[in-house]
């Protein structure tokens, strides 16, 4: 999560500057703070940046007087959701919008995408996203967040993914999809290798998930003060 820039030191005569931060914590129920959580929105989006508790905020202000509610402003905040999945931003987001405007057509689109997201359904997601690029656009690195969500998803699944497999749930084949691969072996510890009539199958990183050895070593190691957390509720 990004950073908010630092407030800039008080001159003579002049207002003290807060950050975000600093307005969400003290002034979190104040009108007065809107434009600087709306900044704070596009300042995300274009600084590639994230701040989930300054968005929700902004949604709850939103709630106390929604005729101040923008919809171009809401439609970036739940597009950075998606970006931060697996994380439940996105539903929380959607808690605090109403209903009436979760029926605008850009709202409805973005939550059939989540839940193609949260089924793991990659390859109808890609799909309707192509189709709405003009709303998925305006925020840079979308489409590598949900690549790296799909990658996140398939390594809690499989020990060994067919390539065709992987290329479905990032979107990506040919040649970019090799560079892809030569990246993941060299900084992810992932393996390629060659299977009969099957083409490549790519090694993933063993984990508590994909691995029931490890998943089974790990049930078994309980903290030692876990277990005497244990002892007077026994007694």
């Amino acid at each position: 999560m990004g950073r908010e820039p630092a407030a800039k030191p008080q001159q003579p005569g002049q207002e003290t500057e807060y950050t975000v931060d600093q307005l969400v914590a003290f002034n979190r129920y104040n009108p007065d703070i809107f434009p600087d959580l709306e900044n704070s929105v596009n300042e995300q989006v274009s600084s590639q940046t994230y701040s989930l508790e300054s968005n929700l905020c902004l949604l709850r202000l939103y709630q106390f007087e929604p005729e101040k509610l923008s919809s171009q402003i809401v439609t970036r905040m739940l597009v950075k959701a998606l970006m931060a999945m697996p994380g439940p931003d996105f539903s929380l987001c959607l808690f605090l919008i109403p209903e009436r405007v979760q029926m605008e057509d850009q709202f409805k689109t973005l939550i059939v995408l989540s839940h193609y997201l949260e089924t793991g359904r990659f390859r109808q997601f890609w799909d309707e996203a192509a189709k709405n690029r003009h709303i998925l656009d305006t925020v840079p690195g979308f489409e590598q967040a949900i690549q790296g969500y799909a990658v996140h998803v398939l390594s809690l699944t499989y020990q060994k993914v067919p390539r065709t497999v992987l290329a479905e749930a990032i979107n990506i084949e040919g040649l970019a999809l090799d560079k892809f691969l030569e990246h993941q072996v060299a900084n992810s510890g992932w393996v390629i290798e060659k299977s009969q009539g099957r083409g490549q199958l790519i090694v993933l990183p063993r984990n508590e998930y994909n691995d029931p050895i490890l998943k089974k070593n790990t049930a078994e190691s309980v903290p030692l003060e876990n277990i005497t957390r244990i002892f007077p509720i026994l007694s």
